[in-house]
């Protein structure tokens, strides 16, 4: 903690020798400080987390729930098991897991009873939406929700007017009449909720 309150104080003194006199070595001299301080701060909290880490896998292998819980609740950021059962905290160790997870929830391997038949039936004809029912899409989006892949938000749209309205409308009829979706509309975006 004594560390902690040095670096602070160190940054705040030249900041303000700084400020006093902004010549280039004062200059230079406060981002070294900043980089000193930013670098002490990191690895602070890099010890925090493995020290929570640490806890956290105590508590599990002791089957402390009641410990367990509260830690995760006090410690919050991305914790996953592993296959082994493990807990997993590297970022990347985190993303192979989740993609390892969705892969083999949405990708059905092998599966041999099932015969495929082309089904023919008479579909009814289907007209192209209208200007009025995009309008009234348009008027339904919601504000304040996330964008897609895309990162477009409902918000953009609205402020657009007519112009990129009338361009969705446009690109809407022609997948309808091509019956082809884009690649992009296939990709979807999964948040795991703990």
């Amino acid at each position: 903690m004594f560390t902690i309150y040095i670096s602070l104080d160190q940054r705040k003194e030249t900041k303000i020798r700084w400020l006093e006199d902004p010549n280039q070595s004062n200059v230079d001299n406060l981002n070294n400080v900043r980089c000193k301080a930013i670098r002490h701060f990191k690895n602070k909290k890099k010890e925090y987390l493995k020290f929570k880490v640490n806890e956290l896998e105590t508590n599990s292998k002791i089957k402390s729930i009641r410990d367990l819980y509260r830690s995760i609740n006090d410690f919050r950021t991305d914790i996953v098991r592993d296959e082994k059962d493990d807990l997993v905290t590297d970022f990347h160790s985190i993303l192979a897991r989740w993609r390892n997870h969705f892969s083999q929830l949405f990708n059905v391997h092998g599966v041999n009873g099932v015969r495929q038949r082309g089904r023919h039936t008479a579909e009814p004809l289907v007209l192209e939406p209208s200007v009025f029912e995009f309008e009234m899409a348009f008027e339904k989006l919601k504000r304040h929700k996330s964008p897609g892949i895309d990162q477009i938000s409902a918000e953009l749209i609205k402020a657009r007017g007519r112009t990129v309205r009338s361009e969705i409308h446009t690109l809407i009829n022609f997948i309808c009449n091509k019956e082809e979706l884009t690649e992009e509309w296939k990709e979807s975006i999964i948040v795991p909720i703990y």
